[in-house]
Formats: structure tokens, C-alpha cells, sequence
């Protein structure tokens, strides 16, 4: 899709954190850079940078990114884009906005709206896979907020690919017992026959 729509150059984790330095919402770095970041290592190339925030708070993220340009996929996964119209308040599905400095720049991140009911985290894709919202990031040693990697690795787990599994592999051996625990409940859930959930069984016996 990027191809078609135009070129990215993705900003770093560490431009991300300081765009919403002080924020006075929750974000988090997603995608395969937020599972580089709880394995602490780089583990292949990316193409862009996932940033989540809650559906919640877009207001006040488009205030924080109030010179930017900022685009919806809409339809989601469809490969079309449209402007992010002023005063427009994005309802499910809609989940992803793409954003460059300016019209002329390439993109430089991914905006991924999530749902939330109170003090929990609501999966978009099935809102029975919940956590409270102090579970749903970590804080790298630098500082940097990211996408705990269970909740991560439940999105990947839908349609995985080839870097999927490699984010999986590398991971894995960092899940805590209670992090295994809550992926592999949520993949009895959505994903039932999936192939992670016989490594993560496997885990927990030993």
C-alpha cells in the first residue's frame, strides 16, 4: 500500500517520544518496534512505525499534532486515504491514520486508534480481550512508552506473516507466566487454532 500512496520514511522510536513528550494522554509505540523494544534488540528492517493511542483521546492527539498533515485509511485496509476533516470525530472502524510533517514530506508514522471502557484497554478486533490499562504498555529503559509485547503479539497473531513469527521468536523468551497467560486466553478466544498457543502451553508446564 505504501508504495501507491506515497513514500515513508518512518520517524525513530526516540522522535516519536519526543513529538508527544509530555503528552496529557497515553501512547504507545507499536508494531515491530515495540517488540525491538522489549527485546531490548534490533530484529529486522521496518518499512513504517505503529504508534497507538486511544479512540478516547483523539482530540487532544490531534491538537498535539495540530501542524501536521494527517490522513484516514478509510476504508481500513482498502489502500485509499482521505483528509482527516476538522472537527471529525473517528468511530469505529476506522482505527488508522497516516502522518507526514507536510504535504511535500514522506510519511513519517501510523496512528492506530484503540477502544477503552473506563481504566480498561478493548481490543478494536473483539472486545472481549481486555486488560487494565497500566498492563497494557511498558516503559523502555530510555524512556520510551511501548505496547506491552502480549498485547502486540495478539494483534500479529491475526493473518501472521513471516515477520510476525520472527517478532514471536524473538519475544517469546521475555513473556512473564502471567504475560503467556493473558495471549494465550486471548488466542483461545479469537485465534483458537493458531500455532502460537501450543509454544506458549508448552511454556507454561515447564
Amino acid at each position: 500500500m505504501s508504495d501507491v500512496l506515497g513514500r515513508w520514511s518512518p520517524a525513530r522510536p526516540s522522535e516519536v517520544a519526543e513529538l508527544f513528550k509530555g503528552a496529557d494522554f497515553p501512547w504507545w509505540i507499536a508494531g515491530g518496534y515495540a517488540i525491538e523494544l522489549a527485546a531490548e534488540r534490533e530484529i529486522r528492517p521496518h518499512g513504517d512505525i505503529d504508534v497507538l493511542v486511544l479512540r478516547r483521546d483523539q482530540e487532544r492527539v490531534r491538537a498535539r499534532m495540530a501542524d501536521w498533515d494527517l490522513y484516514v485509511a478509510d476504508p481500513p485496509g482498502a489502500g485509499r486515504l482521505r483528509p482527516w476533516q476538522p472537527g471529525e470525530f473517528l468511530e469505529l472502524p476506522l482505527n488508522g491514520l497516516w502522518c507526514r510533517r507536510s504535504p511535500a514530506a514522506p510519511w513519517s508514522l501510523e496512528l492506530l486508534l484503540d477502544e477503552s471502557d473506563a481504566d480498561q484497554w478493548v481490543s478494536r478486533r473483539d472486545a472481549r480481550v481486555r486488560l487494565p490499562l497500566d498492563r497494557v504498555g511498558q516503559v523502555s529503559a530510555e524512556g520510551i512508552p511501548y505496547l506491552a509485547p502480549e498485547v502486540q503479539l495478539f494483534y500479529k497473531a491475526k493473518a501472521t506473516r513471516e515477520k510476525d513469527q520472527a517478532d514471536f521468536e524473538a519475544v517469546l523468551p521475555r513473556l512473564g507466566s502471567a504475560q503467556r497467560a493473558w495471549l494465550l486466553e486471548a488466542l483461545d478466544l479469537c485465534e483458537p487454532r493458531h500455532p502460537w498457543r501450543k509454544r506458549l502451553i508448552a511454556m507454561s508446564r515447564r
